[in-house]
């Protein structure tokens, strides 16, 4: 199997801008890019399929070109967007792309000779053209007529909403970044999602009519699930981000560990670099022991190592354990707190740790318990645990030793009634 047939099993190619495009892929070594607008400080995981798949060819021998838009960024795709964007300030623009050029380190190889990865920013060359000088050297050479047939266009012009001139003009920039990079740098394929069609094919028109240039476009597909809806977003409708700091190791695990049956070994030919082969013996499982969820762990372990390494799934596989009843040692606060981030909560003065308080007065006051004689009996009946572990003393005395983490208690009713204890 040659690297486009790969790709083509894998269900990574929507669409294709002309079928040399086989021929360029399997049989030279080419440049290509995908360009992504600093609009957080971090990528989400819907934006992993793409730099996946960066790596995918790079590994395959081709140069990958990251393009940062400083540029486009200020302006704001349309596309896929029912309302305007909120403009960002410049300020707020070059803090995202300082905090998402890691992520992209995370992921791609920028010192492997020939292949290596190559950021850019657009704005360094968006930013030397005056208005005049666009409108006349770039703006010229686009017909409203084909701007107004974009797919993107189209949709907003006939929404409420509408559509700014600023946001309208968004496919002539992305445009030029293709032509300014296959110029300046041969970059001949620009990748992007299906919302990308209509600025991918602009930018290989502009390329032919400014410099009798061919290049090329590749659509890769947008991630979904079994319902059709966008892959990336937590039951609560939190986006899951890269950024440890914002999306924790643990609550990307759970979230991929959630993955339905009917979409897990999409989502491990898209996000992993594990063979067809082995996704197809875990697709077989699926079949035969659908209760081991096995592909799902899989996919889980695969993708939170490439984001945070072996010690980010560690973490990971750790607490899920601790969710699921294991003795809790010491953790920090940020941990436990994505551990068991939709547990209620109550918070108490940190000063009556340093006294001691009993555990039958401490335990009422929580929302497991209504008074100090139901906590008592659930004691005797061996159905209190603080921090996973069981309680069975009724005389204890809870001080700052029983702290799970800088701050927090953990306490467990029964199986799994739980609740956090907060000390400030």
């Amino acid at each position: 199997m040659n690297f486009y047939q790969e790709l083509v099993a894998r269900g990574l190619i929507e669409a294709t801008s002309s079928e040399d495009i086989i021929d360029l892929l399997n049989t030279q070594k080419i440049s290509f890019y995908i360009g992504y607008d600093p609009t957080a400080k971090s990528l989400q995981i819907g934006n992993l399929f793409a730099l996946i798949t960066m790596r995918r060819f790079q590994l395959a021998g081709h140069k990958p070109f990251v393009v940062l838009g400083g540029a486009t960024g200020m302006i704001g795709d349309p596309s896929g967007k029912n309302t305007e964007r909120v403009l960002l300030t410049e300020d707020v623009i070059n803090q995202n792309i300082e905090a998402q050029k890691k992520q992209f380190q995370m992921i791609l190889d920028f010192n492997c000779g020939d292949t290596s990865t190559v950021m850019v920013n657009n704005f360094d060359w968006m930013g030397k053209f005056s208005f005049i000088e666009f409108l006349r050297d770039v703006g010229k050479r686009f017909r409203v007529t084909e701007m107004l047939a974009k797919e993107s266009v189209k949709n907003r012009i006939n929404s409420e909403a509408g559509i700014s001139f600023t946001e309208f003009t968004y496919q002539m920039l992305q445009a030029y970044d293709f032509r300014y990079l296959a110029k300046e740098h041969n970059v001949i394929l620009q990748m992007g999602g299906g919302d990308q069609w209509g600025n991918i094919t602009a930018g290989i028109d502009l390329s032919r009519k400014m410099d009798a240039k061919q290049v090329y476009g590749i659509v890769i597909p947008l991630v979904t699930d079994s319902h059709g809806n966008k892959f990336g977003k937590s039951e609560g409708g939190n986006a899951i981000y890269l950024d440890a700091e914002m999306t924790s190791p643990y609550q990307m695990y759970q979230y991929l560990l959630n993955s339905d049956d009917i979409s897990v070994v999409k989502y491990l030919k898209f996000f992993t670099f594990l063979s067809l082969e082995e996704i197809g013996i875990l697709e077989t499982k699926i079949l035969t022991q659908p209760h081991l969820r096995e592909a799902q762990k899989v996919l889980a372990a695969e993708v939170v190592k490439i984001v945070h390494g072996e010690a980010g799934l560690a973490s990971a596989i750790e607490a899920t354990k601790i969710f699921f009843g294991e003795k809790i040692g010491q953790l920090n606060d940020r941990d436990l707190s994505s551990i068991f981030k939709d547990v209620p909560s109550v918070e108490m003065n940190r000063q009556v740790l340093k006294a001691g308080v009993p555990i039958l007065d401490f335990l009422s006051q929580t929302p497991l318990f209504t008074s100090k004689s139901e906590a008592k009996r659930s004691i005797e009946q061996k159905g209190v645990y603080l921090n996973n572990e069981s309680a069975t003393d009724l005389t204890l005395i809870i001080n700052e030793q029983n702290l799970a983490s800088e701050t927090c208690l953990v306490i467990r009713k029964g199986k799994k009634n739980y609740c956090i204890v907060k000390f400030s």
